[in-house]
């Protein structure tokens, strides 16, 4: 962890007041604040209700560690006018201000846009909501899972004929926060032109829907629906999970020059060979062809084989990481991906590093996350 307040980050001298909580607003937080931004953290008198998911040490999760990292933290009753006004006053002096409750609730405590825009017309308010601020959706409680699947995702993740499954991660949130300070950032630059602030209105589906590729304009063009397809990349081949002797890898060998070369590999220069596999169309309409020689290959051999071999005939491949695997691999602690902290309860802790890498302004971790109301004493007053 970097002990000296960040002095050059890109963000330095933007302050931002959080008043979202959970995931997608604090994440969206955590992300401008690794690049400088004084985030000041608003939880509700009880805390961020994050501070008790998933796993805790001295009943507080470690995941927090991660979430609030680099903020500060000041608790308001929101539904209390006297603490209302104190965020009046915090927005009164902020460049951003996060949220991310239901569409409406800011307005009903006077705290919508325009009533924060009247009193700093350089406001920039991120607004992060399942449906997003306008639509017919927009009062339907929104959390990732509901959006992932109505962006189009869910559906396609796992077999074909099964229920779908979930990635095990929020990603509809994650996608949203990743948004929404693109927003912000986009904002930022118009306000230096400008002068003046503006809604970003982020909804998590639609966050979701802007990473689906090709599924709608394949449906507009041919009315095909995409289905589930399991570990493989449909209409693009062969790129699938392949069983080994010892587990699984994953092999990406759809480019027209890479398929040949894992063909080779592979003692199936007959296939790399074939004109008719030498352009991807080919190559999808005998996916399954190419998945059977690869799988009879990679059965044979361990994972670590595999993945020697395919590597020296570059072509993209690799094992399935888990946390363990990340943990010990020299690449991540190379590009600095895994930081060590030491909590105030005393755990060291390892946790995620800063992304992305900027060469001359990087981001860093320069404070701990806050514990409940820290920071009441100098910025409540």
């Amino acid at each position: 962890m970097t002990e000296n307040p960040l002095k050059n980050g890109p963000l330095t001298g933007i302050k931002v007041l959080e008043l979202g909580q959970l995931i997608a607003g604090p994440f969206a937080g955590k992300t401008l604040a690794d690049f400088g931004a004084e985030v000041i953290k608003v939880e509700p008198p009880e805390g961020d209700p994050l501070r008790q998911w998933r796993m805790l040490h001295e009943g507080t999760s470690v995941w927090w560690q991660v979430q609030s990292r680099n903020k500060q933290s000041i608790t308001l009753d929101l539904r209390s006018e006297e603490d209302r006004q104190v965020a009046r006053r915090l927005a009164a002096e902020a460049d951003v201000l996060i949220e991310n409750f239901r569409p409406g609730l800011m307005e009903d405590w006077g705290l919508g846009f325009d009533a924060l825009a009247a009193l700093n017309p350089r406001l920039i308010m991120l607004r992060i909501s399942g449906y997003g601020q306008t639509g017919p959706y927009r009062d339907r409680p929104g959390f990732a899972v509901v959006a992932e699947a109505m962006g189009g995702l869910r559906h396609l993740m796992g077999e074909p004929g099964r229920v779908p499954v979930r990635a095990g991660v929020s990603l509809g949130d994650t996608l949203a926060a990743l948004h929404g300070v693109i927003g912000v950032l986009l904002a930022l630059q118009a306000r230096a032109t400008t002068g003046r602030g503006q809604m970003v209105d982020v909804a998590l589906y639609e966050s979701v829907f802007n990473c689906m590729e090709s599924l709608l304009p394949e449906y507009s063009a041919f009315g095909a629906v995409r289905e589930p397809a399991g570990s493989a990349l449909p209409g693009i081949a062969p790129s699938n999970a392949y069983r080994c002797a010892d587990g699984q890898v994953v092999i990406g060998g759809n480019g027209d020059s890479i398929f040949k070369r894992l063909m080779t590999a592979i003692g199936r220069d007959d296939l790399g060979q074939d004109a008719g596999l030498a352009g991807n169309a080919g190559r999808a309409g005998r996916v399954d062809e190419l998945d059977a020689a690869i799988t009879a290959w990679t059965v044979q051999r361990k994972v670590a084989d595999v993945v020697e071999t395919l590597q020296q005939a570059r072509v993209p491949v690799g094992r399935i990481y888990t946390a363990r695997d990340i943990a010990e691999d020299p690449h991540y602690r190379a590009r600095q991906m895994i930081e060590t902290i030491t909590t105030v309860a005393g755990l060291r802790l390892e946790v995620p590093g800063i992304c992305p890498k900027l060469s001359d302004t990087p981001g860093a971790i320069r404070s701990l996350a806050p514990a409940l109301g820290e920071h009441n004493g100098h910025l409540k007053r």
